[in-house]
């Protein structure tokens, strides 16, 4: 089995929109549509055989509806291999009430951004969905690191982690991008004496920029098989989980780079699917 635990899509009537806005801001190349459907197709030449999609709100007055789309979703797609997780922001005003609602309803987890949510990761405000999240059993995912679309801002390092576990205790803690995007020096010296997970999230391979020309050969590059495999020595195999951040990494190519790490087959197909099969109990 394998499972992509970091994906995206938008309703079918703004996909286009948003993957417009999304990759123009970025200047990074979509690989898929940006739809459901469009994920679908990705994941059948892939091989995958389950995505979970993240979905962000990046305002607090959206945090209802994306969580009543997740379940149309789930109930929609599930068939297919698609599952999607609740959304909360920091500014939202029930946070007690609508994390239990989303817990009630079916949903595995939820997914954060200090980035696009305006606010550090150890930020009181998050503090409190943490706590809550772990009361439920809820599964968080947080975008960490750097931002290709916000350059030199950090609202996510290894160390704001660090203090959100020292803060909150042992609960189902997902740091995406390999703990922190562009931060990944510091990852294992901060965390991997926790109990946090990494997911793979466009972290591996290369950036495919538009115009071609946007970055430097240099900038485009992301981590090669050593630097991973000194975060994958650090956490152990165990920790990490497959993610693209489909649709702005291949999922085919995502998974060529898990297949080639010199570790053993059963520790690739703990990355690609069965961490996060235990994890979601999937």
């Amino acid at each position: 089995m394998i499972i992509d635990i970091h994906t995206h899509t938008f309703p079918d009537r703004i996909a286009a929109r948003a993957i417009e806005k999304t990759g123009g801001k970025s200047h990074s190349v979509p690989f898929s549509d940006g739809t459901a459907d469009g994920l679908v197709r990705t994941m059948g030449e892939a091989g995958i055989d389950i995505s979970v999609i993240l979905p962000v709100a990046t305002d607090a007055g959206q945090v209802e509806k994306i969580n009543n789309s997740a379940v149309v979703l789930n109930e929609k797609y599930r068939e297919q291999g698609l599952v999607s997780f609740g959304a909360m922001h920091p500014d939202y005003g029930n946070i007690r009430e609508e994390l239990s609602r989303i817990k009630e309803m079916g949903l595995l987890g939820i997914k954060l951004h200090p980035m696009y949510q305006g606010a550090d990761l150890c930020d009181i405000r998050y503090l409190r969905i943490f706590s809550r999240a772990a009361e439920l059993g809820l599964v968080v995912i947080t975008h960490a690191g750097l931002d290709i679309g916000y350059p030199g801002v950090v609202r996510c390092s290894p160390g704001m982690a660090r203090q959100v576990i020292r803060e909150i205790g042992d609960f189902p803690f997902v740091l995406a991008h390999m703990g922190g995007w562009r931060n990944w020096d510091e990852v294992p010296e901060e965390l991997a004496d926790t109990h946090v997970l990494l997911d793979t999230a466009f972290s591996t391979g290369r950036i495919y920029s538009v115009p071609e020309d946007f970055r430097t050969e240099e900038e485009s590059r992301l981590m090669d098989q050593d630097q991973f495999m000194v975060i994958l020595q650090a956490f152990g195999p165990e920790r990490l989980l497959f993610g693209t951040d489909s649709p702005w990494t291949a999922q085919k190519e995502s998974i060529a780079f898990v297949r080639e790490l010199p570790v053993s087959k059963e520790d690739k197909d703990k990355i690609l699917g069965l961490n996060a099969a235990k994890l979601l109990g999937l």
